[in-house]
């Protein structure tokens, strides 16, 4: 039995590789892990987003989950970040969501969170999983009135947008926001969140029906929030992906804002109200280079990790900073929530437009996006670490970072669970990357097959 724990959690397709029989196992494995010290009857809360799957496999973590003795709280459906949040506000011991972020309708996921709100480490994870291969049958199996049991919290979604308007100062009267939900798990907190705060609240893609969520919209598909965009007359655009914890954005004009233009709006702003904590944005090796020049002309410090938010907010943790992100929208904002946030970030991207006035093509002006090129090269799964080594490959590598050095950027990343390596170069000239970065692709391919 092979490795479940992927960058985020455990992942598949559900009913076939994301079995009920496998969620039930990591409710069971996942409750004892996280609660074997509890010295009272430990209390797990669970949330999901809005797949058709969803029902089914909490019926099976929770049946895990109790049959160790703990408590599952359902959530229902919910934000992922309004789980991490409120496994503190309820005094729970572990959350759980039941999510596949902004993949399709077929896929599911099941993540952690700690009794702090933060996702597992690996070394958990690696518990975890030596539980269920090694020792599921020894997990004691509790009788009578120890057996765990479950119980429904109908006002989470109310105490989630609570906590969401604690987060800024001022309303947002005279503010039209158009939203994507997705069809997921904002579909409620979303429209209801901004609205309450006093913006006038166009939504669209909020009305789930099991099979539709990330289908043709949401952070993944934003050309039908652009249109919606020009044609409700809005000042900005939200986009939401299935399990809310990712945003982007579009300005007044249909233009597309991602995640690092987001940081960089926000990280300014911050630095300028000397706000932003070590006067430090935390982004990705894949953040564009336009953001790096911002933070040089700002005089904001720009961190570098690895791909994935888990290691942004590693990096965030261990230097104590507050902000940090992903060019795809997982953005944190440590001293409100220990989780990308969507709505959260929509929040602060909105407080400050009220706040400067100005309006969000303006305000996105603060960093120049340079163009990326991305080209994805198919290789032996067992050789996608080769280019490290292969010596014709890493001088083509020089070759082109010599070509492009003050002025752009290679950046070559084997996929985590693909047979493929990421050939990524960003510079000035489209037309010039693109070629490159084919070409580039193109001999991976050959010499890796």
């Amino acid at each position: 039995m092979g490795k479940f724990f992927g960058t985020d959690g455990v992942r598949g397709v559900a009913n076939t590789e994301l079995t009920p029989e496998l969620v039930y196992k990591l409710g069971r494995a996942g409750a004892y892990v996280l609660t074997k010290e509890t010295k009272n009857a430990p209390k797990i809360i669970v949330g999901m987003d809005t797949r058709i799957s969803g029902d089914m496999l909490e019926s099976a973590l929770i049946a895990g989950i109790c049959s160790v003795g703990a408590s599952a709280v359902s959530l229902g459906v919910v934000p992922t970040p309004a789980v991490a949040h409120l496994v503190k506000e309820y005094k729970a011991d572990a959350g759980v969501v039941i999510s596949a972020s902004h993949n399709p309708v077929e896929d599911n996921g099941i993540k952690f969170f700690n009794n702090m709100g933060f996702k597992l480490p690996d070394e958990t994870e690696a518990q975890i999983e030596d539980v269920i291969i090694n020792s599921l049958d020894d997990i004691p199996r509790p009788i009578g009135g120890d057996v765990g049991s479950k119980s429904v919290k109908e006002e989470a979604v109310d105490d989630y947008i609570r906590f969401l308007k604690s987060t800024t100062d001022i309303k947002f009267d005279g503010i039209k926001a158009a939203i994507d939900c997705a069809n997921g798990a904002t579909y409620k907190a979303g429209p209801i969140t901004l609205h309450e705060l006093g913006a006038e609240v166009c939504a669209i893609h909020r009305e789930p029906d099991g099979t539709n969520i990330n289908k043709d919209c949401g952070s993944t598909h934003i050309e039908s929030l652009k249109k919606f965009v020009i044609e409700t007359n809005s000042d900005i655009g939200i986009a939401f992906d299935g399990d809310g914890d990712r945003c982007l954005a579009v300005d007044e004009n249909g233009e597309f804002v991602d995640g690092d233009q987001i940081m960089a709006i926000c990280g300014s702003y911050l630095k300028e109200q000397g706000k932003l904590k070590n006067n430090t944005i935390v982004a990705t090796v894949m953040s564009n280079l336009g953001l790096f020049i911002m933070g040089g002309e700002k005089g904001i410090n720009i961190e570098k990790t690895k791909v994935g938010d888990r290691y942004v907010l590693e990096r965030m943790l261990e230097k104590n900073d507050t902000l940090g992100g992903e060019q795809s929208g997982h953005i944190i904002f440590l001293e409100y929530n220990t989780t990308g946030d969507g709505i959260l970030t929509a929040i602060q991207l909105l407080s400050i437009m009220k706040k400067t006035g100005k309006k969000l093509s303006e305000l996105k002006k603060i960093m120049e996006v340079l163009p990326q090129v991305l080209v994805n090269a198919t290789v032996d799964r067992n050789k996608k670490n080769d280019y490290l080594s292969n010596d014709t490959i890493k001088a083509e590598i020089e070759k082109l970072e010599k070509k492009f050095e003050g002025q752009g950027r290679v950046l070559i990343r084997p996929s985590g669970t693909e047979p493929i390596v990421r050939v990524m170069l960003e510079g000035r000239n489209q037309e010039e990357l693109t070629k490159e970065a084919e070409k580039l692709a193109k001999i991976i391919e050959d010499l890796l097959k």
